[in-house]
């Protein structure tokens, strides 16, 4: 039984503990850290596009929430995985077994990502793809705990291949990457030219890291095609097009269309051989004042202007964090709950959103390369053809084979 005075303390007690102000819990963290890492191609021919760039580009996003989570400084990570499935499935099974590392970023090359998003999605664990280009991410390969952040192959095609068939480029000849990326922009690029009225006149496969690409350019060169289309990336793209530049092509008639094309690439190629290229993207420095002061706040760190995959990383784990804070946990599913839930709001997208594919949808951009008069600095490369909405330029959710989609509607 309570006495008198040991009723008074407690109630005044309660009333101090009902005015004192509330304060937002910390994240309830698995092992008492935030451990992001960073998996991308350190040493070959996607070393630019993403690479240390994509390192400092996480860097950058942890500095900018604050650094730490539960008290602890958030960790950044990063390997090699030489473009290779094999290296990369290593990697992260020892990162996610025995490292505790919590997302895995970045992961282009889309034969690794898909093997590291299979690992992901056994183990419970989330996958954040930037680099990565399959459309197959979110369609029959899709994880509950799988993100694709920055692009698809479905989107470039969609946007660059209605574009120039609109503007009576309807023949095209392909020059493809040997591997599961190539294949995926080919066949979604085909997909949109006949779907546009197009007709595809020939293709050829180039195998990856490509030197001389002579013999694949004499047969496009020979196919009669309007339009040359790149479906490759990297030091692959560079090469095809400074080749095709020696080879005439552009004087002979035909318009060369790179699928995948980062601005370290055209900044590399220079101004004089890359004017007029069509391009789609998701994101460019100069576009707007916030593209432009994270463009400089990256130049500063890493020498170039930061590519889209770059950009994407930072994106992606600025709203990460933010998701592990407002969930309280950094469980996987739970954190991606939370995401799908939070729009995403910053200098790379404006009210993007998740879908239960994991596929992120927001703006692309379809950009000619200026030529040297039009541009008035060494980054001065692009201008704006067209801004394409998410939902137009990503492929409907529906229609990607997705079984969680599939599963939902049940």
């Amino acid at each position: 039984m309570l006495t008198p005075l040991r009723a008074t303390l407690l109630t005044a007690a309660a009333l101090c503990a009902l005015a004192a102000p509330v304060r937002a819990a910390e994240p309830r963290l698995s092992d008492g850290k935030v451990k992001l890492a960073v998996l991308n191609d350190m040493s070959s021919v996607y070393a630019d596009s993403t690479g240390r760039g994509s390192v400092i580009a996480a860097e950058m996003a942890v500095k900018d929430f604050g650094g730490t989570l539960d008290g602890k400084p958030i960790e950044v990570v990063f390997a090699d995985h030489q473009n290779k499935p094999d290296i990369g499935s290593n990697v992260a099974r020892q990162w996610y077994d025995r490292d505790g590392v919590d997302v895995i970023l970045d992961v282009p090359t889309s034969s690794v990502a898909l093997a590291v998003q299979q690992i992901a999605k056994e183990k419970g664990k989330l996958l954040i793809v930037s680099g990565g280009g399959t459309s197959d991410l979110t369609g029959p390969q899709c994880s509950p705990t799988g993100i694709h952040w920055t692009y698809d192959t479905y989107a470039l095609s969609h946007v660059s291949g209605s574009a120039a068939v609109k503007k009576g480029l309807d023949t095209w000849t392909f020059v493809t990457a040997d591997y599961a990326f190539g294949h995926a922009l080919e066949r979604d690029a085909i997909a949109e030219v006949k779907r546009s009225g197009g007709k595809v006149v020939s293709t050829v496969r180039a195998p990856f890291a490509t030197a001389d690409f002579s013999s694949f350019l004499l047969q496009a060169q020979g196919s009669g095609a309007k339009l040359v289309a790149f479906a490759n990336a990297g030091g692959d793209t560079i090469n095809a097009v400074k080749q095709a530049h020696e080879f005439g092509l552009v004087q002979g008639g035909q318009t060369l269309l790179a699928l995948l094309i980062n601005i370290d690439d055209v900044h590399s190629l220079g101004i004089d051989v890359a004017q007029g290229l069509l391009l789609t993207t998701a994101f460019y420095w100069d576009r707007t004042p916030e593209t432009r002061a994270f463009g400089n706040r990256f130049k500063e760190k890493a020498g170039l202007m930061p590519t889209m995959h770059q950009a994407g990383v930072y994106s992606s784990v600025l709203h990460y964090l933010k998701a592990v804070q407002a969930a309280g946990t950094d469980d996987a599913k739970t954190v991606v709950a939370k995401m799908r839930e939070l729009p995403v709001n910053d200098m790379f997208a404006s009210n993007g959103r998740i879908r239960e594919d994991g596929r992120m949808v927001h703006d692309m951009y379809l950009m000619q390369v200026k030529t040297p008069k039009e541009s008035t600095g060494e980054w001065d490369l692009y201008k704006l053809v067209a801004t394409v909405p998410g939902d137009e330029a990503f492929r409907p959710m529906a229609e990607g084979g997705c079984p969680l989609v599939k599963a939902a509607a049940k």
